[in-house]
């Protein structure tokens, strides 16, 4: 029997939904709505059922997303990505290993719904700007004007350094051996002066409301963190296609993820909403 094109395709269908709402839960919930869409289609009418998928996915993300841009005014304090377990292979693909980053999903949600949608189409997946235009309800041209105005938004604000995996994962290790030791000094020798922490409690965990800048601050804060919990444990963990960090803080998961430029930690992003962390002991397929 042939396998139904929608499991064939189903770790695409959810990289597309993933990126395009940075939540795993949400991107779920649209799959779900997707296969129930794609069970009462006459699939033998159906000539690309890729690119017919992908449409039906797409659509059903836009309307998730306009529906979370309103519920995410609300959120308490900073919104960050949901983090996934991958594995190592997934670094080997440069582009998608870099679309799926949370630093990359920060920026694309300072987009708005449609050119996050366009933007992940065309500059991830090589989307054709007819299929695209279908995808979203707009004419070709208009969809080559969004993707130069969301293309030249991202380029303006995502990081400008590609490091290896392994000057990552070294100074992923440096990081983190130095958040256990609590020791000033070694977290602002990891760092760089300008650096910036992120966190993300959702108003479930502790977390600073606003952004955190300066190695001096941040580090303070840190070292803090280590030396109010009873038990502070770390380890080293593939979250979104790269080296990354997953804390136990008295028994609560919190991970984190690391822009790294120059051999230095320049963008902490420490994401500690319980609700976004249930799926770190699972790993997550995606693919393009």
């Amino acid at each position: 029997m042939t396998e139904d094109p929608f499991v064939a395709h189903r770790s695409l269908l959810f990289t597309v939904a993933y990126e395009m709402l940075g939540s795993a839960a949400d991107a779920e919930d649209v799959l779900q709505e997707s296969w129930l869409r794609w069970a009462d289609v006459d699939q033998s009418q159906v000539r690309e059922p890729r690119a017919y998928l992908v449409r039906t996915v797409t659509r059903q993300a836009l309307n998730r997303l306009r529906t979370l841009s309103r519920s995410r005014e609300d959120y308490v304090g900073e919104w960050l990505p949901e983090p996934l377990l991958t594995t190592p292979d997934v670094a080997e693909d440069v582009e998608l290993a870099e679309s799926v980053s949370i630093a990359m999903l920060t920026v694309l949600e300072t987009l708005g719904p449609t050119e996050r949608a366009v933007f992940v189409l065309r500059e991830v997946f090589e989307m054709p700007y007819g299929e695209i235009a279908e995808a979203i309800g707009k004419s070709a041209a208009t969809v080559r004007q969004i993707a130069r105005r969301a293309r030249e938004h991202v380029a303006a604000r995502r990081p400008r350094v590609r490091v290896s995996r392994t000057e990552q994962q070294v100074v992923v290790e440096r990081f983190l051996a130095s958040l256990r030791t609590g020791q000033l000094q070694e977290l602002l020798e990891v760092m760089a002066p300008d650096v910036v922490l992120i966190a993300d409690g959702g108003g479930l965990a502790a977390a600073a409301l606003a952004p955190i800048h300066g190695a001096e601050l941040v580090a303070t804060v840190l070292a803090r963190a280590n030396q109010v919990v009873t038990a502070f444990e770390t380890m080293t963990v593939w979250l979104n296609g790269a080296p990354a960090g997953r804390f136990e803080i008295d028994g609560e998961p919190t991970a984190v993820s690391l822009v790294v430029e120059n051999g230095r930690v320049t963008r902490i992003y420490l994401m500690r909403n319980p609700q976004k962390l249930t799926r770190l002991d699972e790993l997550a397929e995606i693919a393009r």
